[in-house]
């Protein structure tokens, strides 16, 4: 048939089916609207500023008569005992205490309810008939879940820098190695140091939107992936299952300390970043072939 031949209605038809780069700037930006207007969303973020809250009121309760932060003794969350002589270091010490557990939980719900949300609430099938397709949309989910990662980090270190400059003074800091930088020089990393957090979730975000794509259960696909981080964490701290620690995605997760370091200890964070890629790639590429062949009946 000649383009002089195809009718107005087949060349309308043809326009919707077309996937446009605009339409998909749209779907992602829906998906960004729709999940952080959500009242879970927003509890999660509330909790996850909550926490470096109450670290702060605790440690300045603790040493209120002049005592130590961790008594003495080492106990608490990485950099708990210098917040006393400077408050950008709760940042820190948040960041420390909230990512083995609060930060990828919150993570693991978004990601897990991703796509099982969608199937369990009946509107997946009508997402699909829009003409982005499956791959585009899955894409869509990936990447709103990635900027959930880091909204949820800077949310947690925004929160610390400002308890810390209110309850504890600012100023220049030392480092692990026991050098002197400057406060801005301190505010650049602290700043890094969340960008690596963020960047150390999107494995486990790849893994929860695998686990989201097996069911049609936003709850038994948020708690599949919570259940699937608590039992990773606990393999990685048996001593007897060494070999196998450096493959598991919370492995060099603590690893952002050495950004506080003279000079930067690169190693650990350079494996937790490819350890993370390695993870995002494996589940989802998984994701997706699974997604693409699914029978959506929701």
């Amino acid at each position: 048939m000649s383009r002089a031949e195809v009718s107005p209605g087949q060349a309308a038809d043809a326009a919707v089916r077309a996937p446009r780069p605009l339409w998909t700037f749209g779907l992602l930006r829906s998906e960004l609207v729709t999940t952080f207007r959500r009242w879970r969303t927003l509890a999660l973020l509330g909790v996850l500023a909550a926490v470096p809250v109450l670290v702060g009121l605790a440690v300045r309760i603790e040493t209120r008569d002049g005592s130590s932060a961790g008594g003495g003794g080492g106990e608490g969350p990485a950099f708990i005992a210098q917040v006393t002589n400077n408050g950008l270091f709760l940042v820190f010490t948040a960041l420390a205490a909230t990512l083995p557990f609060f930060l990828p939980m919150a993570v693991g719900v978004i990601a897990g309810d991703a796509v099982a949300g969608e199937a369990n609430a009946g509107t997946l099938r009508y997402l699909l008939v829009a003409p982005a397709g499956r791959t585009r949309l899955l894409l869509a989910k990936y990447a709103t879940a990635m900027a959930f990662c880091l909204v949820a980090t800077l949310v947690v270190a925004v929160s610390a820098l400002v308890v810390g400059a209110l309850l504890f003074p600012l100023g220049d800091l030392t480092t692990i190695s026991g050098t002197r930088i400057s406060f801005a020089d301190g505010l650049g990393r602290a700043l890094l140091i969340a960008l690596v957090v963020a960047a150390s979730l999107i494995g486990l975000a790849a893994l929860g939107l695998f686990v989201s794509t097996l069911t049609n259960s936003g709850i038994a696909a948020m708690a599949t992936t919570v259940g699937l981080l608590i039992t990773v964490q606990i393999l990685d701290q048996i001593p007897q299952l060494h070999a196998i620690q450096p493959y598991l995605f919370p492995h060099y997760w603590l690893s952002f300390a050495d950004l506080m370091r003279e000079p930067v200890y690169w190693d650990g964070l350079v494996k937790n970043l490819e350890l993370q890629a390695l993870y995002a790639a494996v589940f989802g590429s998984a994701a997706w072939a699974r997604f693409t062949a699914k029978d959506i009946t929701a």
